[in-house]
């Protein structure tokens, strides 16, 4: 048996029953992650302590003491703070800084008994939608060298679809875990905002991100979550709303009668992928068949979303990395005669250029003359978005969407248009801008063999429903 083929819940299970020791499991793991990555680079650098903690989770097993996900290896992207391990951002300007405090979602899941087993690679600070923009070098989709993972948490969604990890955590600030779910073939939720703490993930844009779940199906994801969700004082900007038990609540039955769906025609318009517009298609017909109401919706605002979100983005991304000067922490160049001279090379020599161009695009927007006709513009039209969205869940429960225009593109075939990259994240930026719960579920393969996502909506803290509703429609439809 393969353990590795195994999903995350059921790997627990043979856990609890003592058919495998956690200390075998890891090695397990271990093995893989030195089989593949080398390949697919999807760490960027391995937990060699966590056979010790599993030791350690071991004699917890024996001792009838164990956490909610005991013994789990869960890999970890590279923006989330772990005292343990290096935390780069994928970026040079950080290379092999260590951080003096644990991340919220990392105590959590250390408390919960899970095995840390490696950082996960990703586009520098997160800034990109392929994981091609790492310092370290691009990540490669496991189901086809040639083409990308996703970004920016390409390598935490490559880690689990190459069984190299049973979980991994990501973070989303407009489509980051949803839309490199999709290209791998995995299921990847962003929690509402506040749902989960941002405390100790380096912030891209503060007012977007959220720290979020990978697995290979709904009900491990609802176990991650259950775990990492809760309040934190230290984030003022997280909720404190009591946590569900999201993997056991899941399989309740749902009064589908009761359950409208609706279908915004923004996002099924010209540029999506005619494979997947006919999957997702079938997925409403049959939905439709099993008494679920199927409503066409509008969301007027959606053609907005893209600029708007880069203008929010990019100015919250230029404010959040001005701390990066080559004083206090990270790189510094050994080219500088005066503070300016320190400043300016090594900015210039440790970012890369796709962060150096989101830091001129924020600092423009900010910039005096340019602030009302951008930026405050911009906040005002994401307020329309999220109007739109608070519209159309007084008429519908969930909302479904494509997660992405198309499957994984090659490597390189939009690096040199950073416009088309951007255009990656048209289905995925509107559930950021409103704060809202998204979750991509995989409904299979494209003529090519590559995997091909879908897109559930919910209102705010709807999580539980939103899984409910997920874990029906893959237990049920997504294999006719």
């Amino acid at each position: 048996m393969d353990i590795t083929r195994l999903s995350l819940c059921e790997i627990k299970a043979l856990l609890e029953k003592r058919e495998i020791s956690v200390i075998e499991l890891v090695n397990t793991y271990l093995s893989a992650i030195n089989e593949k990555n080398k390949l697919l680079n999807a760490f960027l650098h391995i937990n060699h302590e966590c056979l010790r903690q599993a030791e350690i989770s071991q004699k917890r097993y024996l001792e009838g003491e164990i956490g909610a996900l005991e013994g789990i290896p869960i890999a970890i992207k590279d923006n989330i703070c772990t005292v343990d391990q290096p935390t780069t951002c994928a970026s040079k300007i950080l290379k092999g800084y260590m951080s003096p405090f644990d991340a919220h979602v990392i105590k959590k899941l250390r408390d919960a008994g899970a095995i840390l087993i490696g950082k996960t690679n990703m586009d520098e600070f997160a800034f990109g939608s392929s994981t091609e923009n790492s310092a370290f070098g691009p990540t490669l989709n496991p189901f086809d060298t040639q083409r990308v993972p996703g970004g920016s948490s390409g390598g935490s969604a490559a880690a689990v679809a190459a069984n190299m990890s049973p979980g991994a955590l990501g973070s989303d600030t407009g489509g980051s875990i949803r839309q490199p779910a999709s290209f791998c073939g995995v299921v990847g939720l962003k929690p509402s905002y506040g749902r989960v703490s941002r405390y100790g993930l380096v912030a891209f844009g503060s007012s977007l991100d959220q720290i979020g779940p990978f697995a290979k199906n709904v009900k491990d994801v609802a176990l991650i979550l259950k775990v990492i969700a809760g309040y934190d004082e230290c984030d003022s900007t997280c909720c404190d709303i009591p946590v569900p038990e999201y993997d056991k609540e899941i399989e309740k039955p749902l009064e589908r009668s009761k359950i409208t769906v609706g279908i915004p025609e923004e996002y099924f318009e010209k540029g999506l992928s005619s494979q997947i517009r006919e999957k997702i298609n079938k997925i409403l017909d049959l939905l439709a068949n099993d008494g679920f109401h199927i409503k066409n919706i509008t969301l007027p605002h959606t053609h907005y979303g893209i600029p708007t979100y880069y203008i929010i983005s990019t100015a919250e991304a230029s404010t959040n990395l001005a701390r990066f000067d080559g004083v206090k922490f990270g790189y510094r160049s050994k080219n500088s005669d005066t503070v300016y001279d320190l400043y300016v090379n090594s900015r210039g020599e440790g970012f890369g250029d796709e962060t150096k161009r989101r830091i001129m695009l924020g600092t423009f927007v900010l910039s005096a003359g340019y602030y009302d006709a951008y930026y405050l513009k911009a906040q005002k039209v994401r307020t329309l978005i999220i109007e739109d969205f608070k519209s159309a869940f007084k008429a519908v429960d969930f909302i479904i969407t494509p997660t992405t225009p198309e499957t994984a593109f090659k490597l390189g075939e939009k690096a040199a248009n950073p416009l088309m990259m951007y255009l990656s994240d048209i289905y995925t930026v509107g559930a950021n801008l409103a704060g809202i719960p998204g979750i991509n579920l995989p409904i299979g393969f494209s003529s090519d063999k590559l995997p091909m996502g879908m897109q559930i909506l919910a209102p705010a803290f709807k999580e539980l429903d939103l899984l409910r509703f997920t874990y029906y429609i893959e237990q049920n439809l997504t294999k006719e």
